[in-house]
């Protein structure tokens, strides 16, 4: 997208004002294509023939797309509308294995369309789609689709289809609401608990647009235009004012009057011609506006053509007073869906009302870019420091911001554009021709120079107009345009912001609503063909802003994808697109986790008791690590996962506020950012405490909450790799003085820190750290010498090292830790020789000191009942009640639990919500497919992590455990030993397995003679 680009063109294409940037978002299946179908054969320029129109699917190109039916890739057109202005239209894939296309489509975008079926409602990826609008800052419009089934399908009346689709209206309205008040509040607790840091512009002018924005008043109101009501596979919709102009016309009333009854509780008073309230209406059963002007027109045009057909007396004269042309072998047709299309299609254009509706209810570039630009390109705290060394830069990288932010089009104005997505296309499929008549040459190099290690110098060739699949030549671009660039590959990996100047801050990274979590190990069947196999899968990486291509230390290539029809679908293009060689596939490689044992009471229960030390010494016996392991409370752990990228930057100390750096789940946060962590932090910690308080004591539960607030104040580090899940505590300066004695009589002291990322995320003042720090080397170890205290601060990255390395690979099965709190006592004592060896110091006993660490991090788990960790999908199924038994069955087979089931009002089908293991999800689609002949459609989002409740090592220790067990002959497969194991052997790790397991049951009582 260009932000800002010189331009002398005088036409109105190259004015941004005459510019909209659009995508459509929404659940799988509620027509999406279908609708830019109609779009593109009605303002493409004859890209598409209106009567493919609906049935071709332009904009699924591939083969795998026409064959699923299902888009898997984001796809743009440029359409110009009957107005005159440039419209970029973005379809995006509705599935969620694709979901980062949908996130460089609405990167791209201004606004988006917002798509739900009339019959199915809001359902899970709806959700998706207005927080994806929301956090981006897309200016979101609603169309309400398949209202036809409403009538062929439901044969519901006029007035109960109005009430289903106020329904639906409210629904959309209710969760945009909940996403504007979480963000809102987020930032008034930021101001409230910091306020002094909080005063920036861009906090004032995001107060400024929530003050503006009436939190009282919905984001769809039919009334205001941004609401169409259509069925996309016969191509007509409508807004209101269509009818209020058509009935202003025939009864002689004002429109604006008649307009403001047409949604709502409101009635037309027949003896005044008044619109009134229902109090104020004589009548004994009165019907909505809505109702009897809108929809029992469309219900009595439905009944007439289907009824009597296209000849039909009734049916021409409706033609006749609607002037509508129509040719008389299509009122012919002996097929009344046919006549039906044709008559409505002209009646109630359906690209008519949404370009009307994109032209006059969405932001222009302009306009859009100085309410997303805080997105985009937010602004960056630089320290007086910096700006000191290099104030020429800042100044030009804040013109920059300036002018992206203005979309400024003046011939001195930098050049900048952000590109969200890569794509490969075939030589054949690109253009001979430029905009002059003259040859391509699609097969020269780009120049380029690395000037930095992130900055790298092109020079742009050539630039296209994106027409679905095709592509069309300009020699210019108009800024706030969408635009495709050949020729990026060697210098793009996945997606970059490009600059005519070399100071200009970059745009942020987009946000992705899911993480890749299948894996599989590829290998050519053929040895030869590795190289060729490798240079696909770099291809595929950058061609898919999803994949993530790695190769492991025992020189495997796993490939992630999102799920089972993205990897697929990874699987087909590598086969036949970039590698063009035969492949064999591992089966899936499942991610897992570790913890240990302890959730809701059992978490307070836990912390109450006394716990043990693991303890661990070098082989030269120097140093001494006492390790205590704590489970995390589960709300503290995931905001600790959903935050990892922030956080890293926080710790970093390269931002103050907010980033544009977003949590895949949840809406946006604004102010500032530590001190808007820190609360999640306290309130996750509360939440769980409040999930229990019917439960625990509330003197217990204020001691528990009293002592973890006391914790985090003494966060050292997180991991893995610095921001994980899992802390590192540092040793508590009241509870010890910081002096052992061992039995041989050497003095060591205890090695500390500072709690680094406490102090950054404002749980504890550096003053204060440094206080501690000093209390810590005064008195109490006065008599230790001065070479013991230099060796202690030189092994803190040491302990940091052990730390990280044992929370990557955990006990069970190397698998990473998850949801843990590691309080580290590390000692150090003097060498008896009394001469420091200073190469033993900094390699050997380093190294030892690392070690130690992380054996005794591991050896700590396994003494405090760990548990393995799986990931869980939110499943969400569509069934009719017929296969309910085949569905439950599967579910059962998959070891799911179910959450809910709801009917859909007016159907047969029931909506099943239930959690899958991921473990489980492998071929879960084709299973339910073949179980109920294809009459069950499902769902699967990554929803969270979950710990086994089942002990890996479990065997009859107890009394009661011996009486009930027994000597563990009864007890039924241990489902957590099994995946354990199945990782471990994956690995090459060891595996306890008896190949006779109760031989005593083996044996035979037959006695062969």
């Amino acid at each position: 997208m260009a932000a800002a680009a010189p331009t002398e063109r005088a036409d109105e294409a190259a004015d941004p004002r005459r510019v909209r940037n659009t995508c459509i978002l929404a659940h799988v299946d509620h027509g999406k294509t279908t609708l830019a179908d109609h779009l593109v054969a009605s303002c493409g320029d004859g890209l598409l023939h209106p009567k493919l129109a609906g049935r071709l699917r332009f904009m699924d190109f591939l083969d795998e797309e026409q064959r699923r039916a299902i888009t898997m890739k984001s796809a743009a057109v440029a359409l110009r509308s009957r107005s005159g202005h440039r419209v970029s239209l973005i379809d995006s894939p509705g599935h969620i294995d694709f979901c980062s296309e949908v996130s460089s489509a609405a990167r791209l975008s201004d606004s988006a369309l917002i798509l739900v079926d009339a019959v199915e409602g809001v359902h899970i990826q709806t959700h998706a789609a207005l927080r994806q609008a929301f956090v981006e800052r897309l200016r979101p419009c609603l169309v309400l689709n398949k209202i036809d089934r409403l009538i062929t399908e439901l044969c519901f009346t006029p007035a109960e289809a109005y009430v289903r689709l106020h329904r639906i209206v409210s629904d959309v309205n209710s969760i945009y609401s909940a996403l504007r008040s979480h963000s809102y509040f987020s930032l008034l607790s930021a101001l409230e608990d910091n306020p002094s840091t909080s005063s920036s512009s861009s906090t004032e002018d995001l107060l400024e647009d929530f003050e503006d924005d009436d939190d009282n008043e919905d984001a769809f109101q039919p009334l205001k235009g941004n609401v169409v009501f259509a069925c996309a596979l016969d191509g007509w919709g409508f807004r209101p004012h269509q009818f209020a102009d058509l009935y202003a016309r025939k009864i002689g009333v004002n429109p604006s009057a008649f307009l403001r009854g047409l949604w709502g509780p409101r009635y037309l008073d027949k003896k005044t011609g008044k619109v009134v309230g229902k109090k104020a209406i004589k009548s004994a059963d009165p019907q909505p506006m809505f109702v009897e002007f809108v929809l029992s027109a469309l219900w009595k045009m439905y009944e007439l053509v289907v009824k009597d057909g296209g000849e039909s007396k009734a049916v021409k004269k409706l033609v006749e007073n609607f002037q509508l042309k129509i040719p008389e072998r299509e009122l012919k047709n002996k097929d009344p869906k046919v006549v039906l299309q044709s008559v409505m299609s002209r009646w109630l254009p359906l690209a008519d009302a949404v370009m009307d509706m994109v032209v006059e209810c969405t932001p222009d570039p302009v306009a859009a870019q100085g309410v997303r630009v805080a997105r985009l390109m937010p602004k960056r705290e630089v320290t007086p420091e910096d700006a000191a060394g290099c104030p020429e830069v800042i100044a030009e990288a804040e013109r920059v911001r300036r002018c992206v932010e203005a979309c400024d089009v003046s011939v001195d104005a930098p050049v900048v554009v952000y590109v969200s997505k890569m794509f490969a296309m075939p030589y054949k499929m690109l253009p001979l021709k430029g905009v002059n008549g003259e040859l391509l040459n699609h097969h020269g190099t780009m120049k380029g120079d690395a000037v930095h290690k992130h900055v790298q110098e092109v020079e742009l060739q050539y630039l296209y107009e994106m027409l679905g699949q095709g592509l069309k030549p300009v020699a210019s671009v108009g800024a706030g345009n969408v635009v495709a660039i050949q020729g990026l590959g060697q210098h793009i990996l996945k997606s970059a912001t490009l600059s005519s100047t070399k100071s200009s801050w970059p745009f942020s990274s987009m946000m992705f609503q899911a993480s890749p979590m299948l894996k599989v190990a590829i290998e050519p069947s053929n040895p030869a063909d590795l190289g060729a196999l490798i240079k696909g899968l770099k291809l595929l990486n950058r061609a898919d802003p999803f994949v993530e291509y790695t190769v492991t230390q025992r020189g495997e290539h796993v490939l992630a994808a999102a799920g089972e029809i993205h990897l697929e679908r990874c699987i087909k293009d590598l086969e036949e697109r970039f590698a063009k060689v035969k492949m064999v596939v591992s089966d899936p490689l499942v991610s897992f986790k570790e913890t240990i044992e302890g959730e809701g009471v059992g978490l307070v229960e836990r912390l109450k008791a006394p716990q043990e030390f693991a303890e661990r010494t070098t082989p030269n016996g120097r140093c001494t690590v006492r390790v205590q392991v704590l489970r995390l409370p589960n709300a503290l752990t995931k905001v600790l996962e959903e935050s990892e990228e922030l956080l890293g930057q926080i710790i970093e100390g390269k931002t103050g506020k907010m980033d544009g750096v977003l949590d895949p789940r949840l809406p946006q946060d604004d102010g500032d950012s530590a001190a808007t962590l820190k609360q999640r932090m306290i309130d996750a910690i509360d939440s769980d405490l409040e999930a229990i308080s019917k439960k625990v004591d509330k003197e217990k539960l204020d001691r528990f909450r009293k002592t973890w607030l006391g914790l985090l104040e003494r966060i050292w580090s997180l991991g893995p790799w610095q921001v994980g899940p899992n802390l590192l505590l540092s040793p508590d300066a009241k509870s010890s003085d910081g002096v052992i004695t061992t039995q041989d009589g050497r003095q060591g002291i205890l090695v500390r820190s500072r709690s680094h990322v406490s102090e950054r995320l404002g749980f504890v003042r550096e003053s204060d750290t440094k206080d501690n720090n000093n209390l810590d080397n005064g008195e109490s170890v006065a008599d230790a010498p001065e070479s013991l205290h230099l060796e202690s601060m030189a092994l803190r990255n040491s302990i940091v090292s052990g730390f990280q390395i044992a929370t990557n690979a955990g006990p069970l099965c190397d698998e990473p830790m998850w949801g843990l709190a590691f309080i580290v006592e590390p000692y150090i004592f003097a060498d008896c020789s009394g001469a420091v060896n200073h190469s033993d110091q900094y390699n050997i006993f380093s190294g030892q000191v690392i070690t130690a660490v992380k054996e005794a991090c591991r050896a700590a788990v396994l003494q405090n009942k760990p548990r393995l960790v799986q990931a869980m999908y939110f499943c969400e199924l569509t069934m009719p009640v017929e296969q309910s038994n085949a569905t439950y069955g599967v579910l059962n087979k998959r070891r799911a639990r179910i959450l809910k089931e709801e009917a859909q009002e007016g159907t047969s089908l029931f909506t099943v919500h239930a959690y899958l293991p991921v473990a489980e999800s492998v071929g879960f689609l084709n299973q339910l497919r073949s179980s109920t002949a294809g009459a069950v459609s499902a769902l699967l989002v990554l929803s969270h992590w979950e710990a086994i409740d089942e002990d890996p090592f479990f065997a009859p220790k107890t009394q009661d455990e011996l009486e009930e067990f027994g000597d563990g002959s009864s007890i039924g497969p241990n489902f957590a030993k099994k995946l354990m194991n199945s990782v471990r052997r994956r690995k090459g790790l060891h595996v306890e397995e008896q190949v006779v397991e109760h031989g005593t049951k083996q044996r035979t009582l037959a006695k062969k003679v």
